[in-house]
């Protein structure tokens, strides 16, 4: 005798309504000459889990707001243009994507951060193969979580900080991975504030008004493969902490306030693998503790670091420094900072017993870059025989500089 289970019934009645919302999901095609030619109105027609196809054509549209989940797709990179009058799309509904769409002309406002895309309160989004162009803001994340940004290609054209947003803006939002993006000519590159667990990699962010990267109050971040080049001031991390930073290169952040990487109040960090080469300043650290500095490049910096402000119980190790103006400024006579198997391309010392570690101490500060930090007109001296000579007299005796700066095992060789 068969006996006949009621909730094997109501299972399988479950299963074909979950099956069917996605098997009665339609694809909307948009044209210029389609039955459906706006993408505003054709949003609104369609329900849950359905595709738009937008094929290629010119669409002059703004405030699209996407307020359910779909699948918003560009042929041949359609182009959405916003004519100026405000933001272009907005997102409020989880499970939304964008991809293959060319943006332009943003809304410029003093009272609005008007974006190209932004996503609000939004969850499992995905952004992708987009084209932003003549913007104000570029894409804008606000309280979402759990989502992508990639392969995106952000160009502004700030001229000024105050009529300018930022190409990729992280705002309150979390568990979201930004990379594969292409950010030029905006005020900030990349732009985090209270934004936790957020990956970001293999992005450029170059030629941008302030900085390539400028995060606050952002924790449990990690950043690895990324370009920072040629930005207004480089790189600006504060107030955060547990912030992992590898394999990164900060290049070519030239001027009278520029750096590669600025750190302010950081703690519990580890920046490893990173390239500052060609830097005013590759790495300026105020009050920041308890870092790892390991296995990082510093080539043909004016500064590789220059440390400001009260920075304890941090580790450099395994750093190659390559041909700066100066290795290490300091601007305190007290040091708790480790400093050990490092190579100095302008140790002198020797190896006797061949072990590939110096035998004398090497101590990277110069007297004359605490000359310098006092008296910044005294740099037309740099190459000159006097500041050699007191430069000596200094290694020999440390009257100015922390006693205990030094690297008691100075690498022979170039750590590959």
């Amino acid at each position: 005798m068969t006996t006949h289970n009621p909730h094997h019934k109501y299972t399988l009645v479950l299963i074909m309504l979950f099956m069917g919302s996605f098997v009665w999901a339609k694809t909307w095609t948009i044209c210029p000459t389609c039955e459906h030619n706006s993408i505003k109105q054709t949003i609104q027609l369609a329900v849950d889990h359905d595709t738009l196809v937008i094929q290629k054509g010119t669409y002059k549209e703004f405030e699209i707001l996407v307020d359910k989940p779909l699948v918003i797709k560009g042929v041949e990179y359609p182009i959405v243009d916003g004519e100026k009058k405000g933001e272009i799309f907005r997102i409020v509904s989880d499970h939304v994507t964008l991809d293959g769409l060319f943006l332009i002309n943003v809304g410029v406002s003093y009272t609005k951060d008007n974006a190209a895309i932004r996503v609000v309160q939004s969850n499992h989004f995905l952004i992708q193969n987009m084209v932003l162009e003549q913007l104000f803001f570029g894409i804008y994340l606000e309280k979402s979580s759990k989502g992508k940004v990639y392969h995106n290609r952000i160009i502004g054209e700030a001229v000024d900080e105050y009529n300018s947003g930022n190409g990729i803006q992280l705002w309150y939002s979390s568990d979201v991975e930004v990379s594969k993006n292409h950010v030029q000519g905006t005020r900030d590159g990349i732009y985090l504030e209270f934004s936790d667990q957020i990956t970001i990699t293999d992005n450029v962010s170059m030629d941008n008004l302030r900085y390539g990267l400028h995060f606050m109050f952002s924790n449990h971040d990690i950043y690895t493969r990324n370009t920072f080049e040629n930005n207004g001031a480089g790189v600006a991390v504060m107030f955060s902490k547990f912030i992992t930073m590898k394999n990164n290169t900060f290049r070519k952040n030239w001027g009278t306030a520029a750096y590669g990487m600025l750190l302010k109040e950081i703690n519990d960090a580890e920046i490893s693998g990173n390239t500052f080469e060609e830097n005013t300043i590759g790495i300026n650290i105020e009050g920041s503790n308890r870092i790892q500095y390991i296995n990082n490049d510093f080539i043909g910096n004016g500064w590789a670091i220059r440390v400001v402000g009260a920075c304890y119980t941090n580790s450099f190790k395994g750093n190659n420094f390559l041909y700066n103006s100066f290795d290490i400024s300091y601007n305190s006579k007290l040091n708790d900072n480790k400093f050990e198997g490092n190579f100095w391309s302008s140790y002198t010392g020797y190896d006797l017993d061949k072990d590939g570690i110096g035998d004398v101490p090497y101590r990277p500060v110069k007297l004359f870059s605490y000359v310098v930090n006092r008296t910044p007109e005294t740099i037309v001296l740099l190459r000159s025989l006097f500041m050699d000579i007191i430069d000596f007299s200094e290694r020999v005796s440390p009257v100015f500089t922390p006693d205990n700066l030094k690297d008691v095992q100075p690498l022979m060789k170039i750590r590959p």
